[in-house]
């Protein structure tokens, strides 16, 4: 999986899927039988109601396992993949969005949050970027190696880039742009932390997590007339963003 250049977070969801299903039956998965693994599969999706999304990556994890590595077949047939559930994400308007943003005191944490709403960013990306990537001549933030192994870049809004020199002038980062008093940058877990910390504060009993925040950044931005996809595709493929695109989360109500 590393060769094949999967990342460290879904090698490690397929390894703990593969040994849940060695512990199960408490054998070597090359000992099991089709029916074997369909029965476990329908035992967790019914019996522990595990969601549709993690049994589709449990099949996945198996069939690397089963094709790649134990050179065996693999039954479609008797391990069908259930469908997936279309469900609409849980999104914040943007009066919450300012009310989690000044529920914070901390301005590091602020910032943080901040960012990740305006720029649409997912929680690793947020946690990789560096000082490097904030590009304000051109308004706009890289993103390295994002979801899929890819670059792209998003925008940078006017008023993150205020808050932003802000915190700057504060804390200094040297290298990645949320650092810890170590020099490293902040893990997944406090990132997550800082937003339910602000979520509790803020008095906001929706349903959400930080990734909340980038499905409220593309819905804001089709409430104001743009066309998601070709904002999504343009980014991605031209460096050179126009200003339309730049400043039109440079403000919030």
């Amino acid at each position: 999986m590393q060769l094949k250049g999967y990342s460290q977070q879904t090698i490690a969801s397929y390894l703990n899927s593969i040994q849940s299903l060695s512990k199960h039956y408490n054998q070597s998965p090359n000992e099991l039988t089709s029916d074997q693994i369909r029965l476990f599969i329908q035992r967790e999706l019914i019996e522990k109601q595990i969601s549709q999304s993690y049994i589709n990556q449990l099949i996945s994890a198996l069939k690397i396992l089963f094709v790649q590595i134990l050179h065996r077949e693999w039954d479609h047939i008797a391990i069908p993949r259930p469908r997936l559930q279309k469900k609409l994400p849980v999104v914040l308007s943007t009066v919450e969005v300012e009310r989690l943003l000044h529920a914070l005191s901390n301005l590091k944490h602020r910032t943080l949050l901040y960012v990740a709403y305006s720029s649409g960013l997912r929680l690793g990306e947020l946690r990789a970027l560096k000082l490097s990537d904030i590009d304000s001549s051109r308004m706009q933030i890289r993103v390295v190696q994002g979801k899929g192994n890819k670059d792209r870049y998003t925008i940078l809004s006017q008023k993150a880039l205020e808050q932003l020199r802000f915190y700057y002038k504060y804390f200094r980062p040297s290298v990645w742009l949320f650092e810890t008093s170590k020099g490293v940058a902040m893990s997944e877990r406090t990132i997550q932390q800082v937003f339910k910390n602000a979520l509790g504060k803020s008095g906001i009993t929706k349903t959400v997590s930080i990734h909340s925040l980038r499905h409220s950044f593309a819905t804001h931005l089709m409430e104001q007339g743009y066309r998601l996809r070709s904002f999504s595709s343009y980014l991605d493929i031209n460096p050179f963003a126009p200003p339309a695109f730049i400043y039109m989360c440079s403000s919030m109500r």
